[in-house]
This record gives C-alpha cells, structure tokens and sequence, in this order.
C-alpha cells in the first residue's frame, strides 16, 4: 500500500485530524484516510454497504418463504462444480 507523508503541515489542520481522531477513536493515520476519502468523494464500501442494507430494510420487500435459503443455494452451486 502506498504511503504519504506531508510536510509542513498547518497546526490547525493537525489539531483538526488529531480531534476527529480522538472522537472517533481512530488513529491520526485512519483519520487522514477517512478525510481524504470523504473530501476526494469516495465511499468506503462498508458504509455504502449499510446503506443499501437500510434501503432494501426501508422498501420493506421480503423474499417469500419458498425462497431458498442462502446455504442451499451454496450447496447447489458447490455441487455443480
């Protein structure tokens, strides 16, 4: 993985990460990360994982019973193989 080192940075901008670190009970690297993410518009894939999980929770959609269940569709694809 790729590292980054930033010189010279502005004491207010570390005092910003090291207080959002501190409140999220992050590391100064984990926050810079989180920042940089959310400033360049990238998601993290779990955070859009959960909302897609409260969406489909909010459609209120339900498989119906006759539905297989995720091990028996495993099953069969494991012993198509």
């Amino acid at each position: 993985m790729p590292t980054l080192q930033i010189r010279d940075l502005p004491e207010d901008v570390y005092q910003g990460i090291a207080a959002a670190a501190r409140a999220e009970h992050r590391s100064l690297s984990q926050q810079a990360i989180v920042e940089l993410r959310r400033a360049l518009g990238l998601t993290d894939a779990a955070r859009r994982r959960e909302r897609v999980v409260a969406a489909l929770a909010a459609s209120g959609r339900r498989l119906s019973a006759s539905a297989p269940t995720p091990e028996a569709l495993l099953r069969e694809d494991r012993e198509q193989r």
